[in-house]
C-alpha cells in the first residue's frame, strides 16, 4: 500500500504541487508554470490575498471573473452566514422555503418585477440550462442564437451555444444551435427566424475580451426577438449585481429581457448560488400544473446559500453604492488614458487590450511585480480582464492606479 499524501497545508510548494499534479490537473499545472503564474491563494481578506507559499501580497482585479465584487471574506456576508450555520442548512428542494422566497422577490425587484419568476442553481452553466430550457418550452422552438467567442459554461445546453473550442472534444455538437459576431445586428437578422427559441447574450462578452457593445445594439436586438417571436436571454454572469454601476448592465440600455442569468457574485464567495429571472409565461414552462416537478435542482437555491446572497444584495442595494461604482469607473478611464492600452469598460467591468498576447503577457507580469492580480480573456489573449473589487476606497482605488502606473512607467 502507498504512503498516505501529506495532509493541507502541505509544507512546500513542490509537495503541493506533486500532488496536485497526480491527482486533480497535471496540463493546467504545467500551463501556469509555463506562464509564471504558480499562484496559491492562502491568507485573503478584503481587497487582498497572499500567496500560501511565497508571501506576495494581490489586489484581486480578477476576483474569479467578479465572484470576489465585494472582495474576500466579505466581513457582512461571512456573518450574516456565520449566523445562520446551526439554524439553516441547504434546506429541501421539495418544501416551500422562506429563504428562497424572501431571496427571489429581492433579485425580482432589481428589475422592476418585470421578470417575477426566479429559479436557483448553483453554477452559471445550470443557470442558462433553464434559461434555454425555459424558451424552448416557451416558443415550442429550437434554434439557439448565440455570439462567436461568447461563453456561458460547461453544462449541456450553455456548452453548446459556447464555442468549438469547449464542445469538440466531446463528439458533435447538438443541433439547432449557431453563433453570428458580436455587434452585428445585420448577422442577427439573418440568423433570428421563424424556428429561434431564443438569442442568449452576455451583457458584455468577458471572454471575448470585453468589447463594449455598440449603442442600440440590445434594442435592436430585442425589437428583431419581438418581431419574429424568439426570446431574449441576458448572461449576467459576470456583469451583473454592480459590476457595470447599474444592478445588470443591460439596464444602460434600458431593454428589458426575457430572462437574466446570474451568478458568480451573487454567492460573496461565500457559497455557490446562482439564478435565473424568468418572466411568468417562460417559468409556466418548468413549473406546470401537469408536472412542476419538471425541473429541480437539489442544490439550487440553499437556504444557506439565500443567507449568503440577500446580504449580497444588502451591499449593493445600499444608497451610493453604485454611483460610487461609476466614480470609480471615471477616475480608472482618467488615469489610464495616458499607458499603453486600450482601455474598455463599463462601469468597473474592464479590459486593457494590448497589441499582441506577448505584450498582455508582459503587462501581466509586471502588474503582479507591483501587487496587482488579473487575468488575459480566454478567446482573446491580448487582453487582460481587469475587475476591480467594487467595495473598493477612495484612498485604495489611488494606491491601485499609482501601481498600475508604476507597472508602465
Amino acid at each position: 500500500m502507498s504512503s498516505r499524501p501529506p495532509s493541507p497545508p502541505f509544507e512546500t510548494f513542490e509537495q503541493l504541487t506533486a500532488v496536485f499534479c497526480e491527482h486533480v490537473a497535471p496540463n493546467k499545472l504545467a500551463y501556469y508554470q509555463r506562464m509564471g503564474l504558480q499562484l496559491v491563494m492562502g491568507k485573503r481578506e478584503g481587497i487582498w490575498f497572499e500567496d500560501a507559499y511565497t508571501g506576495l501580497r494581490l489586489i484581486n482585479c480578477h476576483g474569479n471573473g467578479g465572484v470576489f465584487g465585494l472582495g474576500h471574506c466579505n466581513p457582512r456576508v461571512t456573518s450574516a452566514v456565520a449566523a445562520a450555520l446551526g439554524k439553516l442548512d441547504i434546506g429541501n428542494h421539495h418544501f416551500v422555503s422562506a429563504q428562497r422566497a424572501q431571496l427571489a422577490a429581492r433579485l425580482s425587484a432589481t428589475v422592476d418585477d418585470a421578470l417575477p419568476r426566479v429559479v436557483f442553481g448553483v453554477s452559471g452553466g445550470e443557470a442558462v440550462d433553464v434559461a434555454i430550457k425555459a424558451a424552448r418550452g416557451a416558443t415550442g422552438r429550437s434554434k439557439i442564437v448565440s455570439v462567436e467567442g461568447g461563453y456561458h459554461g460547461h453544462t449541456g445546453l450553455a456548452l453548446a451555444a459556447g464555442d468549438a473550442q469547449f464542445r469538440d472534444p466531446f463528439g458533435p455538437n447538438l443541433p439547432d444551435f449557431v453563433q453570428v459576431p458580436f455587434n452585428d445586428v445585420a448577422a442577427m437578422e439573418v440568423a433570428i427566424d421563424e424556428q429561434t427559441a431564443a438569442v442568449i447574450l452576455e451583457a458584455i462578452p468577458a471572454t471575448l475580451g470585453m468589447p463594449i457593445p455598440a449603442p442600440g445594439y440590445f434594442q435592436a436586438i430585442r425589437k428583431l426577438c419581438d418581431d419574429r417571436g424568439a426570446r431574449l436571454l441576458l448572461d449576467e454572469v459576470q456583469t451583473g449585481l454592480g459590476r457595470t454601476g447599474r444592478w445588470w448592465g443591460v439596464q444602460h440600455e434600458a431593454v428589458v429581457p426575457d430572462a437574466i442569468i446570474t451568478g458568480k457574485g451573487l454567492s460573496g464567495g461565500i457559497y455557490p448560488i446562482t439564478a435565473t429571472l424568468l418572466t411568468r409565461e417562460m417559468h409556466g414552462v418548468l413549473d406546470g400544473e401537469a408536472n412542476p416537478f419538471v425541473h429541480i435542482s437539489t442544490f439550487g437555491g440553499a437556504e444557506i446559500g439565500c443567507v449568503a446572497a440577500q446580504a449580497v444584495l444588502d451591499v449593493v442595494g445600499e444608497p451610493g453604492f453604485l454611483e460610487h461604482v461609476e466614480a470609480l469607473s471615471e477616475r480608472f478611464a482618467e488615469a489610464f488614458e495616458p499607458l499603453p492600452f486600450e482601455l474598455r469598460r463599463r462601469g468597473l467591468f474592464m479590459g486593457l487590450r494590448f497589441g499582441s498576447e506577448v505584450e498582455a503577457l508582459g503587462a501581466l507580469l509586471r502588474v503582479m511585480q507591483q501587487g496587482v492580480f488579473c487575468f488575459p480573456a480566454g478567446n482573446d489573449r491580448c487582453v487582460l480582464q481587469f475587475l476591480p473589487p467594487l467595495i473598493l476606497t477612495d484612498d485604495e482605488a489611488e494606491d491601485l492606479i499609482a501601481r498600475m502606473t508604476k507597472a508602465f512607467a
